[in-house]
């Protein structure tokens, strides 16, 4: 679908708190990670209670060929739950920082997902049968009397209502001592990587009491520590590339056939620094919050606090695209800093053909860039435009003078309001938007 048309139609709104609309939000509803699976068929969100909510796509009506299918819910459990560390007498939050799909292998689906300290590989799966007519258990599970057995059955499978059945298959735990930021799986679908503020580790998903540390940026002297890693990603195909950013700026591509620990880097990205833009925020806001590999491999994509940008895997020097994301913030970095909105970290999605990227903003606005035609757009996320087949209409930020009637000030913003979270459908122009604890869905325009 063409640009002009794109993201425009709203389907569903869903919210995480049951209830009315006017109930108040609790810390624990706030949406924290969303991520459609390899198809696009399901959607999961994480949040602050560390529960995990997945959204299957109902089939297209026969009755109703031109409808979409809608996304409802299908399974709800809890992944995580609060711990404490009683050595370092530290609270281990019950939040899902990440939840990354697995490829469909038969008929279950697996998940990984990760808090602070420790991540889990989770197998959905549905049952509408139910075996009948043990031996030596009734059909409550206790055990008979075998003196009371006096003919052998043979077990049979009956029909029931189906049930959707999550089980932790893996624990991985205990190899952080930071809190986790990224968790990637691999081509080779054999191993996945988790990254805390300084280390990276590989682990196999068949082996859960130990990993394998291929980066390690922890200085001797912790007082001489300058950086953070901040996101980390495994190439889309080479199944030996990854990267990682941190809290400077830099991307680091590396690569692990050149040595078992990864501490000096394949390439190196990043971008030089102008020195007519150089202020007390500016290392602040030039830290990255996320890296996404295109689907093709051939490109990074970076978010940091006022822009997303662009890099060729073969261009280290600059970045070969830069969108503006709010670039209206840059005279408010005070204020941001002082209410801590600058730590902010969005996350950035490409749509299934690397042609359009999309990022959150303030507001509950976010932003969408057309690589090929060089267009933006800034659509909004609202209870207010969320009614079904409601056509998004595009916002403007006023900087100043005078504010035309379709636009809002730039003064008015409300921060509160953020959509850090956003994901694409693999293959269709369907995205899903996390504001605050409400998940929207949207779909570009049916003819």
């Amino acid at each position: 679908a063409g640009f002009g048309n794109l993201m425009q139609d709203v389907l569903w709104c869903f919210s995480q708190v049951k209830g009315t609309i006017d109930i108040g939000v609790t810390e624990a509803d706030i949406i924290s990670t969303v991520e459609f699976n390899h198809t696009g068929e399901l959607l999961a969100t994480g949040d602050k209670g560390g529960r995990v909510v997945i959204f299957q796509r109902e089939q297209e009506s026969k009755n109703q060929p031109h409808r979409r299918g809608e996304y409802n819910v299908y399974s709800t459990f809890q992944s995580h739950e609060p711990e404490f560390d009683y050595l370092k007498s530290l609270e281990i939050e019950e939040k899902i920082n990440k939840i990354r799909w697995l490829p469909q292998q038969n008929a279950a689906y697996f998940l990984l997902s990760t808090n602070d300290k420790t991540v889990k590989l989770w197998k959905v799966s549905e049952r509408d049968k139910r075996p009948e007519g043990y031996n030596l258990k009734d059909e409550d599970g206790r055990l008979r009397d075998p003196s009371m057995i006096t003919m052998l059955r043979v077990p049979v499978l009956r029909p029931m209502d189906l049930m959707v059945e999550a089980t932790p298959r893996r624990v991985f735990a205990n190899a952080h001592t930071y809190h986790i930021n990224s968790i990637s799986v691999n081509s080779d679908y054999e191993t996945y990587m988790s990254a805390d503020d300084l280390r990276i580790n590989l682990w196999n998903f068949e082996i859960t009491n130990q990993s394998f540390n291929i980066v390690d940026i922890k200085p001797a002297n912790m007082e001489e520590l300058t950086e953070v890693i901040t996101a980390a990603e495994f190439h889309p195909h080479h199944c030996n590339t990854f990267v990682y950013s941190s809290s400077k700026g830099t991307i680091r591509l590396c690569d692990m056939r050149t040595s078992a620990l990864c501490d000096r880097h394949a390439k190196f990205f990043e971008e030089p620094e102008d020195p007519s833009n150089r202020s007390f925020f500016s290392e602040i806001i030039s830290s990255i919050s996320d890296v996404k590999f295109s689907h093709s491999g051939r490109y990074i994509m970076t978010r940091d606090y006022l822009t997303v940008k662009v890099w060729d895997l073969n261009m280290e020097n600059r970045p070969i695209e830069t969108y503006q994301v709010h670039d209206y913030l840059r005279s408010k970095l005070c204020s941001l800093y002082e209410n801590d909105c600058i730590f902010d970290k969005f996350e950035c999605v490409w749509n299934g053909s690397d042609s359009v990227i999309m990022t959150g903003s303030y507001n509950n606005f976010f932003r969408m860039f057309d690589r090929n035609t060089k267009r933006d757009v800034t659509l909004e996320a609202s209870r207010e435009n969320s009614k079904p087949r409601a056509i998004l209409k595009p916002r403007k930020v006023c900087v100043g003078g005078k504010r035309r009637k379709d636009e809002i000030s730039v003064d008015s913003l409300d921060f509160s309001k953020k959509i850090l979270h956003t994901a694409w459908h693999p293959s269709e122009n369907i995205i899903a938007v996390a504001a605050t604890n409400n998940l929207y869905i949207f779909q570009d325009k049916v003819n």
